[in-house]
């Protein structure tokens, strides 16, 4: 990647690359990032994860120049990072951790990817079409987390595949606005058409009776993807399953305040709160309590069937 692109004249470039800066953006997050009841390691292998998920999130939505290729500089870093050879220093940290824990790097690949995706996919039709995406942009961070705490099994990598798109569902209500002034719009068509409304409704200072139906709509299916995250938390030993099940009821936490805001997500800036989300986290907890059950096999929907979401 071009000097130029990596560090160029915009204020905005610089602080993308600043290894400080990245890190810092953990706090605003819908869940912890990186539990305190997990052992320092971890947590440090944690934060280095996030640290790449966020510098690859933020080249593809605010660098300012040539996007697709910095994100080819960023996949070259990643090739380098497992021995040791990438310059940058959050490629340096996270491919200590690659190196350290065995990772996957096919997991870190789908990260840029769904990135570069971003760039040239701008819709999405159906709400099938973008649990596709979120295979790619989400999905691969929950599979490395269960990697780092060393639980990875078929059965949880389904769960956290729930709990990692409905977390995705769930952020891109939070950003309706925010992504349509860079031309995505991640509510599906097919909704907006079936309630009746279109595009011009997001352009608006407030939500319309339609377009709140249709954030109603991702909101319950983010839900229950959600839900997932009750037996994934109990299939784990205590530490690892306090971790786990705060990052769902951070989710949850989320639709709480999309609900608060009677789904006007373009009037209200819709944010957990820290007590509800200690709510949830509880509700988690107890939902799953006394059980540690196995999934034999993936669902033929997003969501588990047959479930009622905690509330």
């Amino acid at each position: 990647m071009s000097s130029t692109a990596r560090n160029g004249p915009s204020t905005q470039n610089a602080r993308i690359f600043d290894p400080d800066a990245l890190y810092s953006q953990a706090s605003r997050e819908n869940f912890p990032v990186a539990s305190r009841l997990l052992p320092a390691g971890v947590r440090a292998h944690l934060m280095a994860i996030y640290g790449f998920a966020r510098l690859t999130d933020d080249i593809g939505d605010e660098l300012a120049g040539d996007r697709l290729g910095a994100l080819n500089w960023l996949a070259e870093e990643l090739e380098r990072a497992p021995s040791g050879g990438a310059t940058h220093p959050v490629l340096r940290r996270v491919g200590e951790t690659i190196a350290a824990r065995h990772l996957s790097l096919q997991l870190f690949r789908d990260l840029i990817e769904a990135n570069r995706m971003d760039q040239m996919v701008r819709r999405y039709e159906t709400f099938g079409d973008l649990v596709e995406y979120c295979r790619l942009s989400a999905n691969p961070v929950g599979r490395l987390v269960l990697e780092v705490l060393d639980h990875s099994t078929d059965a949880r990598n389904a769960w956290s595949d729930d709990v990692c798109t409905g977390l995705q569902v769930v952020e891109h209500l939070q950003d309706v606005a925010e992504d349509l002034a860079q031309d995505r719009v991640y509510l599906p068509l097919a909704d907006l058409r079936g309630e009746g409304t279109d595009l011009e409704a997001l352009h608006a200072s407030s939500a319309g009776p339609a377009l709140r139906r249709v954030v109603a709509l991702e909101a319950a299916r983010a839900r229950q993807l959600l839900f997932s995250g009750v037996p994934l938390a109990a299939s784990l030993p205590w530490r690892p399953r306090v971790a786990i099940a705060a990052f769902a009821a951070g989710g949850m936490a989320a639709l709480d305040a999309i609900e608060r805001a009677h789904y006007d997500v373009l009037a209200v800036r819709c944010r957990p709160r820290p007590g509800r989300l200690a709510a949830r986290l509880a509700l988690v907890l107890l939902a799953g309590a006394g059980s540690a059950p196995e999934r034999t096999s993936s669902p033929d929907a997003p969501a588990a069937s047959g479930q009622e979401t905690p509330s």
